[in-house]
């Protein structure tokens, strides 16, 4: 049977509850979606950990073939829905270690994870378990917040510091991070620097808006080139009318249609894994969020497929 079953073999509201009604294995699985339900570590709303299952529900709807890049990423890539990691939720060290050790599992079996969050606390473990397979790595980070503040209410650990505690255990390599679409307001006439003074190149919504993203693309293309890539998607990234149901909303931000083309244009990148943080389900009451949530989750599919059959092409050319 092909998978994942569509909405035109099964009724989208017969779910198994996985994503897009994906098996929970199969052989040579080389693409994996996997719940990181943690939202402790937010400073305002939570509710983030329902997140994976609304998303999940969300997929219900989509269909397997990609038009614009010509493939059926899931059925390309054998994906597979893991579930979600057992958290700890009042324990972020704890849950650190589950999800690296969850998400390490996969990379060390050929599997690119795509995680769902969770609030963004949990990238951290994401690129702890990429740096332990694959070294420092690039990150092209999508948000409204650089999430780079050193503390919290005294507490080094939480959603606003996970790419400052990256640097600083070098699991990234800061000429090679970006970190697209910051705006709103700071606690701080220095808070953006503290990202340019890490070496991570910083790109505001009012840039992002008056250079374009091709020109944005061009750059990191050229700065990122086949590094082993991460990439990072706060649903914040897009402006709350087209995505209210998040924790740290900012207005002025790309609607959907921007954003999907931006994520579609990455195809040049060496993605070893993919994470989605900040969807809160209570504050989505038309489950828009979770369906755009849903749709970036099939985009990365369709990165991660596209990759596969690069890499399929150059070892039959070798041959």
């Amino acid at each position: 049977m092909q998978y994942p079953l569509s909405p035109d073999v099964k009724p989208e509201f017969c779910t198994t509850g996985t994503f897009m009604r994906l098996p929970s294995s199969r052989e040579d699985a080389r693409l994996a979606i996997i719940g990181l339900p943690f939202d402790t570590a937010a400073s305002f709303r939570v509710g983030a950990r329902f997140a994976p299952q609304a998303i999940r529900q969300a997929s219900m709807t989509l269909f397997p073939y990609h038009p614009s890049h010509k493939v059926f990423p899931f059925e390309d890539c054998k994906a597979i829905d893991v579930g979600d990691v057992s958290v700890i939720p009042h324990n972020i060290h704890r849950s650190y270690e589950l999800i690296e050790e969850a998400i390490n599992a996969l990379m060390q079996s050929g599997i690119t994870p795509i995680g769902l969050g969770g609030d963004h606390s949990v990238t951290l473990a994401n690129l702890r378990a990429a740096a332990k397979m694959h070294g420092p790595v690039a990150l092209i980070h999508f948000d409204s917040h650089t999430d780079t503040w050193d503390s919290y209410y005294g507490e080094k650990y939480w959603h606003g510091s996970p790419f400052i505690r990256a640097f600083e255990e070098n699991l990234v390599q800061p000429d090679k991070v970006f970190q697209i679409g910051i705006r709103g307001t700071l606690n701080h006439p220095g808070d953006l620097e503290g990202s340019t003074d890490l070496g991570f190149r910083v790109i505001t919504t009012p840039e992002l808006m008056e250079r374009g993203f091709d020109q944005v693309l061009a750059e990191m293309r050229a700065a990122i080139g086949d590094t082993p890539c991460f990439l990072s998607f706060d649903i914040d990234f897009v402006d709350p009318s087209c995505a209210p149901g998040t924790g740290t909303p900012e207005i002025g931000g790309p609607n959907s249609y921007e954003t999907l083309r931006m994520i579609r244009s990455l195809t040049d990148f060496n993605f070893i894994g993919f994470d989605l943080v900040e969807v809160l389900p209570p504050y989505d009451p038309t489950q828009i969020t979770s369906l755009l949530a849903a749709t970036i989750t099939h985009e990365f599919a369709s990165l991660a497929a596209l990759r596969l059959q690069q890499s399929q092409t150059k070892a039959l050319k070798r041959a």
